[in-house]
């Protein structure tokens, strides 16, 4: 087994071995190219995107500036929007479900290293996160190696999430926990207590 092989199977590996380096560096020049495109040149924008994602599926838009380790290891579903400064170290896959939107300054990071610090001079590991469907992942938010947010989720601007976080929750907080559950009649609300005054919401 190879050391990209070992990553994928989140194993200790070596970071600069079996062509890991040469795929870090191409996708970097991809997101180079995508975060200095003209801002009207969104065709040119999107055709990076998708040669460095080729596992996004249906419709998405990152706003630049964006940055990833691989991009082959991300999986997007369909209307994706990511605001400005997504961050994903994809050394695992990160797996984003239908219909979720990202906040600005949010890092979604698989990368780890061992505890001591001998270890540490030499592997890294990785460790795939989960987002479902649904979910608002607010400003300022840390997703850590191998957590699982449900479908239908809020995460609070703010929060590090370090633990799974069960569908039809809003969990805020560092470390992040279920602040409550996601009921019917929070339709009604647009904003804390504001109620929509429209009828097709």
């Amino acid at each position: 087994m190879n050391h990209k092989e070992r990553m994928l199977k989140g194993l200790p590996y070596l970071s600069n071995e079996d062509g890991l380096f040469e795929d870090r560096q191409k996708a970097k020049v991809l997101c180079h190219k995508i975060n200095t495109c003209d801002p009207l040149d969104v065709e040119s924008r999107n055709k990076y995107l998708k040669e460095l994602i080729p596992d996004a599926k249906g419709s998405f838009y990152i706003e630049p500036p964006f940055r990833c380790d691989y991009g082959y290891n991300i999986c997007i579903g369909n209307n994706f929007y990511a605001n400005y400064n997504l961050i994903v170290l994809d050394c695992a896959r990160v797996i984003i479900g239908d219909n979720v939107l990202v906040g600005p300054n949010v890092c979604i990071t698989t990368a780890g290293h061992p505890i001591h610090h001998l270890s540490r001079r030499k592997y890294e590991y990785a460790d795939e996160v989960k987002i479902g469907n649904n979910v608002w992942i607010g400003a300022n938010v840390v997703l850590n190696p191998g957590v699982k947010i449900g479908d239908n989720c809020v995460i609070g601007s703010g929060s590090v999430v370090t633990k799974d976080i069960p569908s039809d929750t809003v969990a805020v907080g560092n470390p992040c926990k279920v602040l409550r559950e996601i009921t019917d009649d929070d339709r009604e609300y647009y904003y804390k207590d504001r109620k929509f005054d429209i009828e097709d919401y």
